[in-house]
């Protein structure tokens, strides 16, 4: 299974040692530094940074296991470590890699012992292949590997869909809060690890894996920094938290038109006159809070109106922004589109230009291009 040799040169083992190198330093930067480098403004959640510390960390004792591979002959020496070395990344640095995918979903917390527990498997296959020295079951542990993979891609696209609509249901700001850069470490990491283990022997394999590991340490160092941590952005109270009484609640989950019509006014008035819906990251639960309700029953409001409180927050912010736009072509006073987006309660201009787009069927550039032609 892990029978590639090292190429016997001296570039390979400058790009080897450069890795093992790499993954070090950024697992002890995870682990000990306070705050972000490069995105000092956002906190990311520490799980994320611990778990992801502990996959560098686990990928440094991988590189410093096989380094003796390139130096043993092609023999049992060899083989031992080779094999030793496939035991612990069944045991490590896979189900780490898996448990960083689920930890980037904030939703709630899924239950990570089920990736370690799919992989002893394949280390007890492992280990049996060593102690015997045959490779009878190496056929077989190809075709549970490759299952367990598609069951775990399955469930993870299963848990991002679940995940983005808990996200819209509850934030009206979802920059550093997407992560459909999940699928991208997702596919480099099953890209390695394929790779790894599939590809046949040839000249630039091993440097394939190694810049392949390079990049992902890169962007996973990059994701870590720019995620927010949402367990602090939105603090809830008891209150919040607790499930309505059944006899509170209509069958169904559906609230009272007399609910409705309650909420509907107190959205009116603090949210739409005072402009709440001009404050950056805007969560559901903070404007629960402001109109006096709490959270379970405004996501119902949102929900029997047809929309999510995301889609609520964008159309008040667009139609602030055509206000504003309107006001300032009337006036002749010129302000940039950027400005007045931030103005209309958007941190980022490619956001505003997204929710734009979606809102007014049409790019923010060519709905001003009509509007100063139709204005003339």
């Amino acid at each position: 299974m892990y029978d590639q040799p090292l190429p016997d040169d001296i570039l390979f083992y400058m790009l080897y040692g450069g890795v093992a190198v790499l993954t070090f330093v950024a697992s002890c930067y995870l682990l000990f530094r306070r705050g972000n480098a490069f995105a000092q403004d956002i906190t990311t959640p520490i799980r994320l940074r611990r778990w992801t510390a502990a996959f560098f960390a686990a990928m440094t004792l991988s590189h410093l296991w096989y380094l003796p591979t390139a130096f043993a002959d092609a023999g049992d020496e060899a083989k031992l470590y080779i094999y030793v070395g496939a035991i612990l990344d069944f045991l490590l640095v896979i189900p780490l890699a898996g448990i960083i995918l689920l930890v980037m979903l904030q939703d709630r917390r899924r239950r990570l012992w089920p990736i370690a527990a799919f992989m002893v498997p394949l280390a007890a296959g492992a280990l049996w292949c060593l102690i015997s020295g045959s490779d009878e079951l190496v056929p077989p542990l190809y075709i549970y590997m490759t299952v367990v993979s598609v069951i775990y891609i399955i469930y993870v696209v299963r848990a991002q869909r679940q995940y983005s609509r808990w996200l819209r249901d509850n934030y009206a700001d979802l920059e550093h809060k997407e992560v459909w850069q999940c699928y991208v470490v997702m596919a480099f990491i099953f890209f390695v690890f394929g790779y790894y283990v599939f590809a046949n022997q040839a000249k630039p394999y091993e440097y394939v894996v190694q810049i392949s590991v390079a990049i992902l340490v890169c962007f996973l160092l990059w994701r870590v920094e720019t995620l927010s941590d949402l367990s602090i952005s939105q603090p809830l109270s008891a209150d919040e938290e607790a499930v309505p009484d059944e006899e509170e609640m209509m069958e169904d989950d559906e609230l009272s038109q007399n609910a409705i019509e309650t909420i509907g006014p107190l959205l009116q008035e603090f949210c739409i006159d005072k402009q709440l819906y001009l404050q950056h990251d805007l969560a559901l639960s903070q404007l629960a809070k402001t109109i006096g309700t709490n959270r379970y029953y405004l996501s119902q409001y949102f929900s029997c109106q047809g929309m999510t409180y995301n889609t609520y927050i964008n159309d008040l912010r667009v139609n602030h922004f055509i206000s504003l736009y309107r006001e300032t072509i009337a006036t002749g006073h010129f302000t940039t589109a950027q400005q007045l987006a931030y103005d209309s309660g958007y941190k980022s201009y490619s956001t505003f230009s997204l929710a734009f787009k979606q809102r007014m069927g049409q790019t923010v550039t060519s709905w001003m291009r009509e509007f100063e032609g139709n204005s003339e």
